[in-house]
């Protein structure tokens, strides 16, 4: 039963990070392809700050690795526990919800930029400033995640 806890943390963390970057990207994309409408000279743009939401699934998959090999350690060492358990699924929750919250919101940044980009505004870098912000809170999430599965 324990195993099965740690591993539910480990599906939150890559599927709901993967999921908020899906939506994430999707939301860029369809911005970008107004934006070409107006402005396809600055496609490059488009792409660049489309990809940004994308990060968070990489920092669950990131935080796969870190939990799978602490998982490995614990079960090799004999069983897992409650403790262990409930910790590495509340990693989980915690990058996976945070992960996938803050891709999305990142997206709406990004979206709002290359709409401007669309329009003819310079905000190609204060776009890329701004969305940085939203992703700070997933790179906490994923520190936080390594300190758990860590401390085993």
């Amino acid at each position: 039963m324990n195993e099965m806890l740690s591993f539910l943390g480990i599906v939150l963390m890559v599927g709901l990070t993967g999921i908020g970057s899906s939506i994430g990207v999707t939301i860029c994309g369809n911005a970008a392809i107004g934006a070409m409408k107006k402005n396809p000279d600055a496609l490059g743009q488009y792409i660049g700050l489309s990809a940004l939401p994308s990060s968070q699934g990489l920092y669950g998959f990131v935080g796969f690795f870190m939990a799978k090999a602490a998982l490995d350690k614990l079960i090799a060492a004999g069983p897992v526990s409650v403790y262990a358990a409930w910790a590495i699924l509340a990693a989980g929750i915690i990058l996976g919800v945070v992960g996938a919250y803050s891709s999305i919101r990142q997206a709406q940044v990004c979206a709002n930029g290359i709409q401007a980009i669309g329009n003819g505004e310079n905000v190609f870098s204060a776009t890329m400033v701004m969305a940085v912000f939203p992703e700070l809170y997933s790179i906490l999430a994923l520190l936080v995640t390594i300190l758990i599965v860590g401390s085993f």
